[in-house]
């Protein structure tokens, strides 16, 4: 059994990664602003805390610390802040980092010149989140200090999307299935991370994973 720790553990990637941790019989702190009062479950506990608040403190203790950070609408800059707050508190420690990523920063050719986010086909409304989450990605490559694994979905992060337990992995370049589709439901996702954190195969890089 080990200690993690997520970042908003009761948002909509969060939550999955909070059950699937659970469900495999781990210690689970939920950090997040405001914790429910409505959820009771054994190994579950939480800590109320903005992330820009966290210290080594409230850290140093925890196996692995997730973070399913999603910055505010209008804030996405906050994205590279953030990343560089975790690096500061967790630097020079044993506590693993697993980033929630995003998958507009993979990229979409051989060469790995061209992110997701530069298709024409990328939203427009997107752009902002993706291109900030990319900018915390490449700090976070740069740090030196720091045990860290981040992992992008797939172009379509379904939340109802089934839990198969099967996926496929890559590492800098978009997936697709073998039905054209670069799809991961968020509970497959969730599998993913676990599988990682048990069995560790990407420490100090990034990976993704996609739909069978």
């Amino acid at each position: 059994m080990m200690k993690i720790g997520i970042i908003g553990a009761t948002g909509h990637v969060g939550s999955f990664l909070t059950e699937e941790a659970l469900r495999r019989g781990h210690e689970v702190v939920g950090i997040v602003r405001n914790a429910p009062k409505t959820i009771v479950e054994d190994n579950l506990t939480f800590l109320h805390s903005d992330l820009f608040n966290l210290t080594n403190e409230n850290i140093k203790d925890f196996d692995v610390l997730i973070s399913a950070y999603n910055a505010p609408e209008g804030e996405e800059i906050q994205h590279l802040a953030a990343m560089k707050h975790l690096v500061e508190i967790l630097a020079g420690t044993d506590v693993r980092l697993l980033v929630v990523g995003g998958a507009g920063s993979l990229y979409v050719d051989a060469n790995l010149t061209k992110h997701l986010y530069d298709t024409d086909a990328f939203p427009d409304a997107f752009k902002p989140t993706s291109i900030n989450m990319g900018k915390a990605f490449d700090y976070l490559q740069a740090s030196k200090d720091v045990r860290w694994t981040y992992l992008s979905p797939s172009a379509d992060f379904l939340v109802n999307g089934a839990r198969t337990g099967k996926y496929k992995v890559g590492q800098e370049q978009l997936l697709i299935d073998k039905y054209g589709k670069s799809e991961i439901s968020m509970a497959d996702y969730a599998i993913a991370m676990l599988d990682e954190i048990e069995a560790p195969e990407h420490q100090q890089q990034r990976y993704t994973v996609c739909s069978i």
